[in-house]
């Protein structure tokens, strides 16, 4: 039995729809099972990632555990994995906590906090570090269905954008074959892009004209203080600022996990376009 936790994020529907198809007993776990949209061979269950007194129930009968990166209780999901015997788990962590100040960062902390309390766990632990997610480009929707200006404090900042079939496909890899676990695994996009880049894409799909204004990042942080916390708004202009201008290294992870190269934005683009659309 293969546990996802995280269930109703992007990454875990397309894991789910890859371990379904391929006949594998497969549980969904979820803060709020009651949300999940399931196949109705498949069982939701109560698990929260804070909330340890979930854990026993989520884990029984587990082998395998698809684990969001929520360090919060972290050492009580090891506890309760190793007490139900899981073998193996897969962490979704993120390409941040290669910022040499990862520490300071945290978006990067929290993701790195996650790794550091599976470092000594007692099953094997394969850690999937992706870059930016395709789907990060729906925050541009609504400005873009509205004809507003995309304000950006950093238009020139590179990201390498990769698709979350892709990040889905390297955990099944993991999940279903012994090669290449108990590894740490970046991921990214085949391309690297700027955001100006990116949305210069977008117009081409959708036929739209799309302005973009340059703002401050004092402006930008206070246009996203009602969703987003100072913190990580603090992180991500962090991150911007060091890639304003420079392209990020790629690598070939994807490819040599599942066999197939990466899926580019345009890919993402030409399947989701419609969101753009209205």
């Amino acid at each position: 039995m293969i546990l996802i936790t995280g269930g109703r994020g992007a990454v875990a529907n397309q894991l789910l729809t890859l371990l379904h198809a391929d006949g594998r007993a497969v549980r969904v776990g979820s803060g709020r099972p009651g949300k999940l949209e399931l196949p109705a061979d498949v069982a939701g269950v109560a698990c929260d990632l804070t909330a340890p007194s979930t854990f026993p129930t989520a884990l029984a009968g587990v082998s395998s555990v698809f684990l969001y990166a929520e360090a919060a209780s972290i050492s009580e999901f090891v506890s309760a994995a190793t007490e139900a015997g899981v073998e193996h788990i897969v962490l979704l962590s993120s390409s941040a906590v290669l910022d040499p100040d990862a520490d300071a960062n945290p978006v990067a902390k929290s993701h790195l906090d996650a790794e550091r309390g599976l470092a000594d766990a007692p099953m094997t632990v394969s850690v999937l570090r992706p870059g930016a997610f395709a789907g990060n480009a729906r925050s541009w929707a609504w400005s873009i269905r509205t004809g507003a200006p995309i304000n950006l404090p950093y238009p020139n900042a590179y990201v390498d954008p990769i698709h979350e079939i892709d990040v889905a496909a390297a955990a099944y890899a993991l999940l279903t074959k012994p090669e290449h676990r108990g590894e740490t695994h970046h991921l990214t996009g085949p391309e690297t892009l700027t955001f100006t880049e990116q949305i210069d894409r977008v117009a081409e799909i959708t036929g739209r004209a799309i302005v973009i204004e340059q703002v401050t990042p004092a402006a930008w942080q206070q246009q996203v203080a009602d969703y987003m916390p100072a913190k990580y708004a603090d992180g991500l202009l962090d991150y911007w600022r060091r890639t304003d201008g420079v392209p990020n290294q790629l690598t070939d992870t994807v490819a040599r996990l599942t066999g197939r190269a990466p899926r580019t934005f345009t890919n993402w683009l030409e399947e989701n376009s419609a969101e753009f659309t209205g």
